[in-house]
């Protein structure tokens, strides 16, 4: 192909709609039919990147291979296309600002006043095109962020307007939208997704397709109407109701042609029908599950599911293969306590204990790893959670009174969990931990080798704090053993405990990886073992 094709995705009447769901479902039905695709988010808001955001504000931060910290919906781009994204893949207003702040600071602007347009626009286009350029996709799916409307959003919604016009055929805009059910009158209303393309339009922007959520089937009345109404080819007009898991979604979109219509205004080649042999192998494993399985999620951003997304995704791809369902138990750790903790989790068959910074709900999180090392409970401990479990560790097997992370008391006698060397002098929150992808080699007989079936592993790290190596031998000497290093740094990657069924800590976050075609060996085998009677 000689030139990148472009397709935009924006959303109106309200958020949430799924606007990642489908740019991910496309890329993977496109992807099927032979081409190369990659997806891209565009983030509305000031903060340079989702790194210091409190996870309920957010949901996850999702970590590239780059060591990008990024909107969670990269996780959907990368569990649904199995292919790796990178800093390019985000942009957020603070970035773009930041740039263009950074060139006028040194004079790159030659004198000229920097404004919204030209300026912010064209920095915008420079990062919508830059994966076309650098790294030769045949389709880059752009996902804007927000509701048509919002003021954040309007230099994006200008800087597509600009590249339609560069562009010409060689990009797309597609607009979801709802259409409401009014109970009282048995209607499916089209008035939302009306003005919601109206104020597309203001902004100089003709949406060429449009996807409708939808709670009912939508009629053929209503589709023609919609299409009338927002001059759009009424084969353009996309149904995507509501489905039991948005692993469907792929399937729905395929049944609706959406890949094929957009094929043809892009002018691609549809010689290759979309083959998801695979894809439909998962699902059916996923929706016909042989057994089921209790496994407790101990964190303290419960309330929140979005907070741990890619381990809850995990979790599906791992049943999948194991062919069971995997019911996540959310407990959250500051109302676990010695009176109670025992009653908690008595009826978990596995226990993992989640990643996250600072103090709140320590102690629970220390109380579920010890009844998962007692009762001979499958453990699983990501980043903070291996920690933790060197904690508890410390304070109930060898003793060490006091024994704590420098991170939650910098006055602890035993600091098990010490701040890496490369960490004390930074002062700065945003982007400074330890972050991205780094190697790890696994010690051949341990359980964490047994899953990954290979010596040398590389997984995504997030994380300020580490094992501290002066106390590894004790440590050993009791039955914590050290099971995966880093090669270049020496630093503890992963914990293992002698004689029990199954307890794994690491530090690294093996949920970032975890796709539907390549499940993360770590889950998979988790889930397995807590399926044993």
């Amino acid at each position: 192909m000689s030139t990148t094709k472009y397709i935009f995705v924006t959303g109106g009447v309200t958020s949430s709609l799924g606007k990642g769901i489908i740019a991910s479902s496309l890329a993977k039905l496109l992807q099927a039919r032979g081409y190369s695709v990659t997806n891209q988010k565009l983030d509305p808001y000031l903060n340079v990147d989702p790194g210091t955001l409190n996870p309920y504000e957010h949901g996850e931060c999702f970590v590239t291979d780059d060591g990008a910290e990024t909107d969670l919906d990269l996780g959907h781009y990368e569990r649904f296309t199995n292919a790796p994204t990178s800093q390019a893949n985000n942009v957020t207003t603070g970035r773009i600002y930041r740039n263009v702040i950074n060139k006028e600071r040194k004079g790159d602007f030659l004198g000229k006043t920097v404004q919204i347009i030209p300026h912010i626009t064209d920095e915008i286009k420079r990062n919508i095109k830059l994966l076309g350029t650098k790294h030769k996709y045949d389709v880059v799916i752009t996902e804007i962020g927000g509701t048509v409307g919002d003021i954040e959003s309007l230099p994006y919604i200008e800087a597509v307007r600009q590249l339609k016009w560069e562009l010409g055929q060689d990009a797309l805009v597609i607009h979801l939208t709802l259409v409401p059910y009014l109970a009282a009158s048995g209607e499916l209303k089209t008035k939302p997704t009306q003005h919601s393309v109206k104020s597309l339009l203001e902004t100089g922007v003709q949406p060429e397709v449009l996807v409708l959520r939808t709670e009912h089937e939508l009629t053929a009345d209503v589709r023609r109407k919609v299409a009338l109404f927002c001059n759009v080819d009424p084969k353009a007009v996309v149904q995507s109701i509501d489905v039991s898991t948005i692993y469907e979604v792929p399937l729905k979109m395929r049944e609706e042609k959406l890949d094929q219509t957009v094929c043809e205004k892009l002018g691609l080649d549809l010689k290759k029908e979309p083959k998801l042999k695979e894809w439909t192998k998962f699902l059916t494993r996923l929706q016909n599950p042989k057994a089921e399985v209790k496994i407790g999620l101990v964190g303290k951003y419960v309330e929140l599911h979005d907070a741990y997304k890619s381990i809850a995704e995990s979790f599906i791809h791992a049943g999948s293969v194991n062919e069971c369902k995997v019911k996540i138990e959310w407990v959250h750790s500051e109302k676990l306590n010695d009176a109670n903790y025992q009653e908690e989790l008595k009826d978990l068959k596995g226990i993992l204990v989640a990643p996250g910074f600072g103090h709140r709900g320590l102690e629970g999180k220390i109380l579920a790893v010890k009844y998962a090392r007692e009762n001979n409970i499958p453990f699983m401990g990501i980043c903070l959670g291996m920690q933790v479990a060197v904690i508890e560790f410390a304070r109930n097997v060898l003793k060490l009174e006091g024994a704590d992370s420098l991170e939650m008391n910098p006055k602890t006698p035993h600091p098990v969990i010490n701040l890496m060397e490369e960490q004390k002098n930074v002062t700065e929150k945003g982007g400074t931990m330890r972050l991205g992808a780094y190697d790890c080699i696994l010690k051949e007989g341990s359980k964490a080798f047994a899953a990954y079936k290979q010596k040398e592993i590389s997984e995504r790290h997030r994380h300020r704090y580490e094992f501290n190596n002066e106390y590894l031998e004790q440590f050993e000497a009791a039955g914590m053993k050290a099971v995966g290093m880093n090669p270049d740094t020496g630093l503890v990657e992963a914990v293992e405990l002698d004689g029990h069924k199954w307890f794994v800590g690491v530090q690294f976050h093996p949920e970032y990886k975890s796709t539907v075609i390549k499940p993360q060996p770590l889950f998979v085998e988790f889930v397995k073992v807590a399926m044993e009677k």
